[in-house]
């Protein structure tokens, strides 16, 4: 899905996915108890990070990968009616490999 904002420089915008509903046990957990999802999947991303000696060094994500991320990373913002995460690169912990 794109959307009509672009990040600047080492920052990312993410769309959380939504965790499984149900425990394994087969309880089902209702959304008043439910933590945010810490899994998401990158729509938009930066040109790259500024270094010190003012070349820029690409991200290591792209558009469509599926990222973890902490739990209070990024700040929750609404685009086009969409709710998404901007965050800084730092904040991603891995890219999860399909």
């Amino acid at each position: 899905m794109a959307i009509k904002f672009r990040p600047l420089h080492d920052r990312v915008v993410v769309q959380r996915l939504d965790d499984e509903r149900k425990t394994a046990g087969g309880i089902v957990i209702p959304d008043t108890a439910k933590e945010k999802p810490m899994k998401g999947k990158v729509v938009a991303v930066g040109k790259g990070k500024i270094l010190e000696d003012g070349k820029v060094q690409a991200l290591a994500v792209k558009v469509g990968d599926e990222i973890v991320f902490g739990k209070y990373s990024g700040t929750e913002v609404k685009i086009d009616s969409g709710e998404y995460v901007i965050m800084r690169e730092d904040d991603i912990m891995g890219i999860i490999e399909k």
